[in-house]
């Protein structure tokens, strides 16, 4: 199967119709169990960012963002990563590596610069396959030169991030990690399968097994010794996507919660929609608290006395929206999920 494939969600006739017995099953042993994860890529975002310049009507969900961005496009660059993505189905594998916790664009970048050129040549073979006239002709061009083809994308991704998703990546990796820490705490109260259940309306656990309803696939995924990663998306909000072929971890990629039409507003729209119900110093404090920060940090950067902050920060303790831990003679100040889902739906 090819390693990315188009799940449930789909909203256009191109994209086919959804047969009800086609679905993928990862199957998890009670080991795998332990071993599933949540992920984060900026490549699958900025994939499908490309996707959604390409089908603006189709994302309503993302026209905030479009307005902001379709004038400072890089156009060539635009219209080389267009080409290599696509505007549906596969997506080819080189594009992004493996989802991880702490993936950041850098990271992502530099391994497109260094992927393996075999394996890139037999992801543009399979996109020359399903493309045709113009499109086909390029891709074919790009498979006969690999080295230069995956020096081109990379500028072209580089190019693309700056201008379409580096100024909102803060507003988007805080959906993104706001996502994660529910699902998270789910998992601690109400186990696996609750959480699973919730994913998407086509994903359901039982028996063992993760399953995601296809439109044009069936497949059974043993994934002993490997486990599950699961990866929360915010620019494709209309259903999932699987990576379901060796090497790659298997991987189930679906629509963060918490998406509004407003979700790329800045810090300070944000700040002032928090500040309206908490009061505005804390509402910083809360949308700092992000990363852990000691009582000191915390009053520093918000030009507050120490005393203050520590007052802040108890009654934003009790009403569940921070954590703080003891490390040595420091107390550590962080977002519970509760805490990243306030922030979030403030987008």
């Amino acid at each position: 199967m090819d390693r990315n494939s188009v799940v449930a969600g789909a909203d256009t006739p191109r994209e086919g119709v959804e047969h009800p017995d086609h679905r993928v099953e990862f199957l998890l042993s009670p080991g795998d169990i332990q071993a599933v994860r949540f992920g984060i890529s900026p490549g699958h975002e900025l994939a499908h960012a490309v996707r959604v310049l390409l089908r603006p009507a189709q994302h309503p969900l993302q026209w905030g963002w479009l307005r902001a961005v379709r004038d400072r496009l890089p156009r060539e660059s635009f219209r080389l990563l267009a080409v290599v993505v696509g505007d549906d189905g596969y997506l080819p594998d080189f594009f992004t590596t493996a989802p991880a916790w702490d993936m950041t664009p850098e990271i992502e970048l530099s391994a497109l610069r260094s992927a393996p050129l075999d394996p890139l040549r037999v992801d543009l073979g399979k996109m020359v396959i399903r493309s045709t006239g113009a499109r086909r002709r390029a891709l074919r061009d790009m498979q006969q030169q690999p080295e230069r083809a995956r020096a081109m994308i990379a500028d072209a991704w580089s190019e693309m991030w700056d201008a379409a998703l580096a100024p909102v990546w803060p507003q988007l990796d805080r959906l993104l990690r706001a996502d994660i820490a529910v699902r998270s705490r789910v998992i601690a109260t109400s186990g696996i399968r609750e959480m699973a259940g919730g994913l998407h309306p086509k994903v359901t656990w039982g028996d063992g097994a993760v399953r995601v309803s296809l439109r044009r696939h069936s497949e059974v995924v043993d994934c002993h010794g490997s486990g599950l990663v699961l990866v929360p998306s915010v620019m494709s909000t209309w259903g999932c996507m699987v990576l379901t072929e060796p090497p790659a971890q298997p991987t189930l990629f679906y629509p963060a919660r918490g998406v509004t039409a407003g979700w790329s507003r800045d810090a300070a729209e944000i700040s002032g929609a928090l500040g309206a119900l908490l009061g505005p110093a804390r509402a910083g404090i809360l949308i700092g608290a992000g990363t852990s920060r000691t009582t000191s940090q915390v009053a520093q950067d918000a030009g507050i006395a120490v005393s203050t902050a520590s007052h802040h920060l108890t009654v934003l303790r009790d009403a569940g929206l921070i954590s703080s831990e003891r490390d040595g003679a420091r107390m550590l100040h962080l977002r519970t999920p509760l805490g990243e889902a306030m922030v979030g739906a403030a987008l």
